[in-house]
């Protein structure tokens, strides 16, 4: 059966409960390598032993070859920029996909053109990480009906119906994550001075993000005492973190929301000659883990945010569009959601991270 004709009866064959993956790296390893045959066994009632056997799905074997639109915003930034050159390295990875990426853009009305030029030329599955979510939803729900699976990625659409599996970063477990370090370092101080620099303070995944890190701080008894929003720019970061230091005449640590408007947060830091905090970054670039290796800087770790979800996308369009599953786990089929963890990076483990990060 081709890719095109299995597209066809793929909603009545693939409509599966939700199902939430808290791991950052299940989709390396899902594709399978090289296919293993999996035996369990099982003691009855009786005492009898009985033995199933079950045969992977050759995910690394060439199939039908799959077309596939792949639309994101403008690389304007380094982690939107890594997230499209991973989308394409991962296609070129697969023999039997064939990728069409669209021309980055912020502009809305662009993107929903862009998606239905794919649904217009009959593209076999969609990959959209889409500049707004809700704006984007209709022209997704359209593919959808279409016939066409779409993968949703980072921002998430406003209706469950508008995609067949959508893959996130944790935005609340960053938040987390950035809470917990400092706990780690400052829960037995409870008047110690905690700043945030958050990011775009309407979206929802700014939100998330100073939601978790509230409720990470609350469980070791402290709280943010200085919060100032930035824009995801290095220009914003450094003027947001320069009105952040002039307000506040003593802090001792400081969680940025994001490394790209990190560098700009350092220079306002370095600027104003201060060094008495510890700062904890965001997202997980090559930039801030060099500052973390060095020693030197007042950043001493990093939360990391996949720059990897897109590429992750391409490979569960290819199994979808080819009826095939996740090689690594039991169930059928590919989960309707999955998010990517958001572990901590710090001189202890920053060697194991730095090869794969982004350039901010």
């Amino acid at each position: 059966m081709t890719a095109t004709k299995r597209r066809t009866s793929w909603r009545r064959t693939t409509q599966t409960a939700a199902v939430l993956v808290g791991v950052g790296a299940l989709l390396v390893g899902c594709t399978g390598n090289d296919p293993v045959t999996e035996t369990t066994s099982a003691t009855t009632d009786d005492g009898a032993t009985s033995t199933a056997t079950n045969a992977p799905g050759g995910n690394d074997e060439t199939g039908d070859t799959v077309r596939i639109g792949f639309s994101a915003p403008a690389a304007d930034h380094g982690w939107m920029a890594a997230i499209t050159e991973a989308a394409r390295d991962r296609a070129a990875s697969f023999e039997d996909v064939e990728i069409t990426v669209a021309e980055g853009t912020n502009d809305v009305n662009t993107q929903i053109s862009q998606v239905e030029t794919f649904i217009n030329d009959g593209v076999d599955a969609i990959v959209l990480l889409p500049f707004d979510g809700a704006a984007l939803t209709p022209v997704a729900l359209r593919a959808m009906d279409a016939g066409i699976p779409v993968i949703n990625v980072d921002r998430e659409f406003s209706s469950p119906f508008a995609s067949q599996s959508t893959i996130l970063g944790d935005n609340y477990g960053m938040g987390v994550s950035a809470g917990q370090y400092i706990c780690s370092r400052l829960g037995d101080q409870p008047d110690a001075v905690v700043a945030e620099i958050a990011g775009i303070d309407s979206l929802p995944l700014t939100q998330d993000r100073s939601q978790g890190f509230e409720d990470a701080l609350a469980d070791c008894g402290l709280s943010v005492s200085h919060r100032v929003a930035a824009e995801f720019t290095v220009e914003s970061g450094e003027t947001e973190a320069a009105n952040l230091l002039q307000a506040a005449p003593k802090i001792d640590a400081i969680w940025n929301h994001d490394d790209d408007q990190g560098v700009g947060v350092l220079a306002a830091i370095q600027n104003a000659g201060r060094d008495e905090f510890f700062m904890v970054g965001g997202a997980g670039s090559a930039n801030a883990m060099r500052e973390i290796q060095s020693g030197e800087s007042v950043l001493e770790a990093t939360v990391i945010y996949p720059s990897t979800q897109a590429a992750d996308g391409i490979s569960l369009a290819r199994l979808i569009v080819q009826g095939k599953s996740l090689s690594d786990i039991v169930s059928q089929g590919v989960p309707k959601r999955i998010v990517l963890a958001a572990p901590v990076v710090t001189a202890d483990n920053v060697d194991e991270f730095i090869d794969n990060a982004f350039e901010s």
